[in-house]
């Protein structure tokens, strides 16, 4: 049975774009059961104020879940920031099996590589392999403490994966994408850590997002193989883009869930009329 889930993260309204996305990935999860889960590790931008909207946003849409912030559910809490624990003891997994090392070599660092290029639609710089430390580096550590951490990728290796919505999908380590964050020195864990720490704590069977995460799926289903847990099916929605072809933003003017209520719009038209028809 099919077990999908709802991730947002509140560092803004919720707009047209993540309704739509939300909205497929209740539907097709419609005959098992939908997880509400907050991401809100980003502490300088995540707000509870934007948390709460969301809920209330996407209900007003007519998305009912099982397990979630609001309702509960066997798998709590629901909430990110409050899974710090089980996200140390996945840390130490990893720690354990020498795909992760210490960094501090800073973004700027990176950049200043002549050997860093960047990857397509991504915001990250590739690694450079030049910067990496002696192998096992880390290995005595116990506790992450206040450094970040990478996974060394398999340089060279083609990642591939079969997507819903997307078909076929490959990516090769060490081009595509290159050692990424897993812990951040702050003492939160990175995007990816945590993703699939929570999937696989809340046995997600399929994950339903926008196709601007495809990369990062390639790096997830690594995490998987290395921690050996199952991977999800993946479904990779298209993306919402505005008259210049430009993807939405959560501060894109007028297609927030929140302002379109307030213009009078219906669910319906927030799912499935046009920008243009929205914002008149």
């Amino acid at each position: 049975m099919t077990r999908g889930r709802l991730a947002p993260t509140p560092t803004g309204y919720l707009h047209v774009g993540h309704a739509r996305t939300f909205a497929l990935a209740a539907a097709r999860a419609a005959s098992g059961t939908l997880i509400y889960r907050t991401e809100d590790l980003d502490a300088g931008r995540c707000r509870p104020e934007f948390a709460a909207a969301a809920i209330e946003d996407l209900r007003w849409l007519g998305l009912k879940w099982t397990e979630g912030p609001d309702v509960g559910g066997p798998h709590a809490p629901y909430v990110q920031s409050l899974r710090l624990p089980w996200f140390r003891e996945v840390w130490s997994l990893l720690q354990v099996t020498g795909t992760i090392y210490p960094c501090d070599k800073s973004r700027k660092d990176v950049e200043r590589s002549l050997t860093a290029p960047h990857a397509e639609d991504d915001a990250e710089p590739i690694f450079p392999p030049a910067l990496r430390p002696p192998l096992g580096a880390g290995r005595e550590a116990r506790e992450p403490g206040p450094t970040n951490w990478r996974f060394r990728v398999p340089d060279g290796e083609t990642i591939t994966f079969i997507d819903a919505l997307q078909g076929p999908q490959a990516f090769v380590a060490g081009r595509d994408f290159g050692d990424f964050l897993v812990w951040r020195k702050d003492g939160f864990p990175a995007y990816e850590l945590a993703v699939v720490a929570d999937d696989h704590a809340m046995g997600i069977t399929e994950v339903v997002r926008g196709a601007d995460l495809l990369l990062s799926t390639a790096r997830q289903i690594l995490l998987y193989r290395a921690l050996g847990w199952t991977q999800p099916t993946w479904a990779h929605a298209p993306l919402v883009v505005d008259a210049d072809g430009k993807r939405l933003a959560k501060r894109t003017a007028g297609l927030s869930i929140r302002e379109l209520r307030q213009k009078g719009k219906t669910p319906e038209a927030v799912l499935t009329a046009s920008l243009d028809q929205l914002l008149r």
